[in-house]
């Protein structure tokens, strides 16, 4: 599948579940501390609005999120979901053009929101998806790139009965974990606790698994 075909994947399930929980859509995301499940719609249905519109300027930062979410504040949440299904559309447009980089990171983003989303509402799911491959994929890539770049000494993450090694061999330490809670981890959804309790040959090394400097390590630990 393309990178189009599997955002039109993530987007259309993430707004078919959504409509399926319309009453319980003012739950907090415990994995967002100040966002409810809405506002973290309102968030991926506005990353695509800017995407559309090319309203690019401080992309991934506070400011430019939280004004996707401000925007929306005053919507219903069927008018949050119908905008995110007309830009969405145009995005998916958009996507066979640029490089694998920036819609990679745009898999990532929808992914970790979706299970930000299933997380607070208790529907688990998307676990085993195109999607969720596409993620692991584009996150380890991005992960040994940084490695490489600052000569970190190899990490091997041994997930689901296969090791990706990151970072400039030889490898000095390995981490055991599944697919998933490394994943979770990586954009700071799990506590250094959490990380840290995880099989570790080698000195645990929690820091290390966090994929960007925005993301900080959940505050407590949190179970999904």
């Amino acid at each position: 599948m393309t990178d189009a075909e599997l955002y039109r994947e993530a987007r259309t399930g993430l707004i078919a579940l959504a409509r399926e929980q319309l009453d319980e859509l003012d739950r907090a995301a415990p994995a967002t501390p100040f966002w409810r499940v809405r506002d973290v719609l309102a968030h991926v249905g506005g990353v695509s609005d800017d995407i559309a519109h090319g309203n690019l300027e401080g992309v991934a930062s506070d400011p430019w999120t939280a004004a996707q979410v401000d925007k929306r504040r005053t919507w219903t949440a069927e008018e949050i979901l119908a905008d995110w299904e007309r830009n969405g559309d145009a995005v998916d447009a958009l996507l066979d053009g640029p490089p694998t980089g920036p819609s990679g990171q745009l898999l990532f983003d929808t992914w970790t929101h979706e299970q930000d989303i299933r997380g607070a509402l208790g529907i688990p799911g998307g676990r085993e998806s195109d999607v969720f491959a596409r993620t692991w994929e584009w996150a380890t890539e991005v992960m040994d790139g940084r490695d490489q770049g600052e000569q970190r000494a190899a990490l091997a993450l041994v997930a689901d009965g296969v090791t990706r090694e990151v970072g400039v061999a030889p490898v000095t330490r390995s981490v055991h974990a599944s697919r998933f809670e490394l994943l979770r981890a990586m954009s700071g959804r799990r506590s250094t606790a959490q990380v840290s309790s995880w099989q570790w040959d080698g000195a645990a090394d929690p820091a290390r698994i966090l994929l960007a400097p925005f993301f900080q390590p959940a505050p407590v630990d949190l179970q999904e």
